[in-house]
């Protein structure tokens, strides 16, 4: 099947897949599947990781992060209405009127939409006013909160994301769904092994997904601890910043600009060697690529750059427009440029290579 055939089909797999922090075993579940011909392991806190390659060489991770922004039900009111924290970043402008899922006990969704008060009923001055998150409620169709918790089996704890299934759009190179933050970088964890499976390499690889990135890089602190990096790739759904109210000419996310190689945000300072490395490496294979540094923003790179003495890390991403929203959109274009970039990586990354990365005395 064709590279891009596949990404597709796994991309729409792992975008449907209901994933909150705390609760990703659904995307667990595909990255099992997918990679259950390599030996698979798991950390206590149920991040996932399979291993290429038996012996000698610098130990190379490809971290995604399995999670995806998210809500948890918090409360339920006696006349039936949900009220939820969040999982991870959100802005009450994308909320209200939007669907959501909430994922129960016995692993039932069920469909709900974020209240929202119609705009007759507006008093003078509110239209131009943000609700606060922590006054939203969810609409079930219940009746009560004694419905709510027998009929519909909805509990505080409960998983909530959004509804909203990948779709293609007109162009046939761009892509709607949600969590795109992060499942084109567990897709490409998951791709970027298959992709090498055939190969010798002068490197064991390590195939991650983490847990729990988007409230505060938990995963990965643990599973960093089991698998014992050298080196790692954090593979992201950045922002992109080409759509209107960015100045085009700062542009450093654009779809269709191939895959991001970020060397900066306030959560890590990427390894200048290693970065270096990746940027020549995507020259001299041609592959589309953009450079970026944020001045928001974090990944996985915190907690994996600090494990043991140091780790020499670089993020690569896929950008995304619209993220931590019900509806992100990609270029698939972008997607397979950053799958080119890591396997011609993987392939190059020897004992010596990786050395020259951390060595700062003369």
């Amino acid at each position: 099947m064709p590279a891009k055939k596949q990404a597709i089909q796994l991309l729409k797999k792992l975008t449907n897949a209901h994933s909150a922090p705390g609760f990703e075993g659904a995307v667990r579940g595909v990255f099992c599947e997918e990679l259950k011909s390599f030996k698979l392991e798991s950390d206590r806190m149920g991040s996932v990781i399979a291993h290429h390659g038996n012996g000698s060489g610098p130990r190379i991770g490809l971290f995604g992060h399995m999670d995806e922004v998210g809500f948890m039900v918090q409360n339920i009111s006696d006349e039936g209405f949900i009220q939820f924290s969040t999982l991870g970043g959100w802005w009450g402008h994308t909320l209200l009127s939007q669907r959501v899922r909430i994922l129960n006990r016995k692993n039932e969704e069920h469909l709900g939409v974020i209240c929202s008060i119609p705009v007759h009923f507006l008093p003078d001055g509110a239209r131009d006013k943000v609700i606060k998150i922590d006054r939203m409620y969810i609409d079930v169709g219940a009746e009560s909160k004694k419905d709510v918790i027998e009929n519909y089996g909805i509990n505080l704890g409960d998983s909530i994301v959004p509804d909203s299934n990948f779709t293609a759009l007109a162009n046939s190179d761009k892509f709607v769904a949600k969590a795109f933050d992060n499942r084109v970088g567990m897709g490409l964890a998951i791709q970027g092994l298959l992709s090498v499976a055939d190969s010798k390499l002068p490197n064991r690889l390590f195939s991650v997904g983490a847990v729990q990135e988007e409230v505060g890089s938990r995963g990965a602190t643990t599973v960093s601890q089991l698998i014992k990096p050298d080196l790692a790739f954090i593979l992201e759904g950045p922002p992109a910043d080409d759509s209107p109210g960015f100045h085009r000419s700062e542009s450093q996310g654009k779809l269709g600009g191939g895959v991001q190689i970020r060397l900066f945000d306030p959560s890590a300072i990427m390894n200048h060697k290693l970065s270096d490395f990746v940027i020549n490496c995507a020259k001299r294979h041609g592959i589309s690529h953009q450079v970026t540094v944020r001045r928001s923003g974090g990944t996985d790179a915190r907690a994996v750059q600090r494990y043991h003495m140091g780790v020499p890390v670089t993020v690569l991403g896929v950008p995304a427009r619209y993220i931590h929203t019900h509806n992100s959109i990609i270029d698939i274009n972008d997607y397979l440029a950053a799958l080119n970039l890591i396997k011609k990586l993987l392939i190059e990354l020897d004992q010596d290579t990786v050395d020259t990365f951390t060595q700062f005395i003369d």
